[in-house]
């Protein structure tokens, strides 16, 4: 399963986790992994691109996190809310078992 873990501060956004594979099919043929992992790394690569905000992160095997350095700008929030919209479709379509959506405010 992945679990993503999105922290607000204030209803800001302040980080970004995702970790696991959603084992919906064998490695290679992981929709449901692949899905996540192109709308994840496309918002990150977008606020790189589209925006000056500043961020920092890592990734891994299964893993990719990025924390934001100081409030988002209006286009970075539309694109954070557009990452949450995908992934939330994503799990509505094939089932809470390959994905654990975590908002928390800290």
């Amino acid at each position: 399963m992945t679990t993503i873990t999105i922290c607000k501060h204030n209803k800001e956004y302040v980080s970004f986790e995702s970790k696991g594979h959603a084992e919906y099919d064998d490695p290679g043929y992981d929709i449901v992994c692949a899905a996540i992992s192109i709308l994840t790394i496309n918002t990150l690569n977008s606020i790189e691109k589209f925006t000056d905000d500043d961020f920092q992160g890592e990734q891994g095997d299964g893993y990719l996190r990025w924390d934001f350095i100081d409030s988002l700008s209006d286009k970075a929030k539309v694109l954070m809310d557009a990452l949450i919209f995908g992934l939330e479709t994503i799990q509505n379509n094939y089932g809470n078992e390959y994905m654990n959506i975590i908002i928390e405010e800290v």
